[in-house]
């Protein structure tokens, strides 16, 4: 399904329609940050909510986790969605925490997603900043399960579909959910079948808000800049013509080069899914860039520059282009 101003679910600013659309990424607790960057284009906080008389806000998933005010930029980002003045996706740190914190059964003391000492550690300054609001904590969990994990927009002036999805736009996948639930969102039922490997839900899951990854060798491990012990590594899904795996790799933290000039083995290589330059522009997030934001592919922009890491938070200012433009993107920086 294609959403338009027209359709049951609001495309609308607060007041009119939303004629232009700003793409934010990954924000992972930096309230202050993110006022900052709204602030910067043009939004004004009226009766408590950031509003923009023309244009609305679309974050791409990731609020929670890491960051010195997440509670803040959790209730930031909701009072704008609630208020018809942004809509938002599920990133994976969200799925994350709807797992960790929901039992298998009622009164069990196993959770949808296990305890490990990496899972507590990724969750521990949301946990911390909630830990004085529970009932708070369980209704941002009961919103979380109300979001969608991907969007696909119709631009109300030029008519260009525009599509926002946190890792990656798997086609067969999002068609087979949409025939399931009719469009991008999903519910608790989901939720709990997404935990179950080998399920659809859980490949769906896994591959919208996480992208492909592949597994290293057997035996290789990785420790990224933030410490995480790693036993995969992120990919790029618009390169079909790649041949080894440094090619395909995209995030911050190299591959040993051993590895990155290893061939791609043919059981990873149909693993892989390609954007191709012909799709609607897309916009995801999750993937911790640095530098100067850019487009990625003409049609392709990841708005996630490492916001929490003292890197920049930024958006893109959707207009209904068919080719994305550098002069479109706007950050802030993160002050350390």
């Amino acid at each position: 399904m294609v959403v338009s101003p027209s359709s049951s679910v609001s495309t609308t600013a607060i007041r009119g329609e939303a004629y232009g659309y700003d793409l934010i990424g990954d924000i992972h607790g930096c309230a202050q940050t993110l006022a900052r960057l709204l602030e910067l284009m043009g939004y004004k906080k009226v009766r408590g909510v950031y509003r923009h008389p023309s244009r609305q806000a679309i974050f791409l998933g990731d609020v929670v986790d890491r960051g010195p005010r997440i509670r803040e930029a959790l209730h930031l980002v909701r009072n704008m969605v609630e208020q018809g003045s942004a809509l938002m996706i599920l990133g994976n740190h969200e799925f994350n925490a709807m797992t960790y914190c929901t039992p298998v059964a009622p009164g069990a003391n196993d959770y949808l997603r296990a305890h490990t000492p990496a899972a507590t550690r990724q969750i521990a300054e949301t946990l911390q900043q909630f830990s004085r609001y529970p009932h708070e904590w369980r209704a941002f969990m009961d919103w979380f399960a109300s979001l969608p994990l991907f969007l696909e927009i119709e631009h109300p002036l030029t008519q260009q579909v525009f599509r926002a999805v946190h890792a990656c736009w798997d086609q067969a996948l999002i068609d087979q959910h949409r025939k399931d639930f009719g469009d991008g969102h999903i519910d608790w039922g989901f939720v709990e079948r997404s935990c179950r490997k080998g399920s659809l839900e859980h490949l769906t899951r896994l591959r919208l808000t996480g992208g492909v990854d592949l597994p290293l060798p057997e035996g290789e491990e990785m420790v990224s800049a933030d410490g995480y012990v790693r036993r995969a590594f992120r990919t790029k899904f618009w390169v079909p013509d790649a041949k080894t795996y440094g090619q395909l790799l995209f995030q911050p933290d190299p591959l040993p080069e051993h590895i990155a000039t290893m061939e791609i083995a043919p059981e990873h290589r149909s693993q892989m899914v390609y954007y191709d330059a012909q799709q609607p522009p897309l916009f995801v997030g999750h993937y911790w860039l640095t530098g100067s934001p850019r487009p990625i592919a003409p049609n392709l922009a990841c708005l996630d520059y490492s916001a929490v890491k003292f890197g920049r938070l930024v958006a893109y200012r959707m207009d209904g282009e068919a080719q994305l433009q550098q002069d479109k993107f706007v950050w802030v920086y993160v002050d350390p």
